[in-house]
């Protein structure tokens, strides 16, 4: 089984970070109905508890604009995971479903404020994913595109052995080969968190992420929390 890491370089720069990390085995497949159902009360939940409050004034949100910033890239340009999905929440009244491992990783996603990335590595080159700052040689294939790009130098990005890019601007967007799909069956799991107080929201994402992905994903492998402190995690 593969490992996680944050590298030196980003626990430097980032001493804040709180990880929660699984990797395992899982079970893809269309949504059931009764995780659809959980899905769609959280969104309605989610999107009256948010009412008018502006997303840039959400804790978790605000840290990873800030966390943005710090690697020189504009947070109103490229939003992060979660507060993509919240403003897609807010804006257009719901997210759609994708499939399982998806909606898991939403689900828990809008209810924290906080990116939540499935990544699938069953092609993953080495024996570690790791959260590093980007050279700019390495190559990100984006959705639905034949043709790579490069990071920008100094970009925060996800990247194993061969320096194939999992994640672009740390949870901006992932790559083709790293989405979950219906033959994902091996996967690292992240929730990561800048705010204060991070710890005590990841120990809960975990422990929701946990149950979400257990029940409706069989999944089977291993959680715990990484940390500036403790940055690497091992299956």
């Amino acid at each position: 089984m593969p490992n996680f890491q944050y590298t030196p370089p980003i626990t430097a720069t980032f001493p804040t970070v709180i990880g929660g990390v699984f990797i395992g085995s899982v079970k893809n497949a269309p949504s059931s109905d009764l995780l659809l159902k959980i899905y769609q009360h959280e969104q309605q939940e989610i999107k009256q508890a948010i009412g008018d409050t502006p997303l840039s004034d959400l804790p978790s949100l605000n840290a990873w604009r800030s966390a943005f910033r710090a690697f020189n890239v504009d947070p109103t340009k490229y939003r992060s995971a979660s507060e993509a999905l919240l403003r897609r929440l807010t804006k257009k009244g719901d997210i759609p479903s994708v499939n399982t491992l998806v909606d898991i990783g939403n689900l828990v996603s809008i209810r924290y404020g906080l990116p939540v990335a499935i990544f699938d590595v069953g092609t993953l080159v080495g024996d570690t994913l790791s959260v590093q700052f980007a050279s700019g040689e390495e190559e990100f294939w984006p959705l639905g595109v034949d043709e790579y790009e490069h990071p920008a130098p100094g970009e925060v990005i996800f990247a194993d052995a061969a320096r194939n890019v999992y994640a672009r601007r740390w949870c901006w967007r992932q790559s083709r080969d790293s989405a979950a799909h219906a033959e994902t069956t091996q996967v690292i799991v992240t929730v990561e968190a800048h705010h204060t107080d991070a710890l005590k929201t990841i120990e809960s994402a975990v422990k929701d992420l946990e149950q979400f992905l257990r029940e409706h994903a069989a999944f089977r492998g291993k959680a715990g929390v990484i940390s500036a402190e403790q940055p690497i995690f091992s299956a």
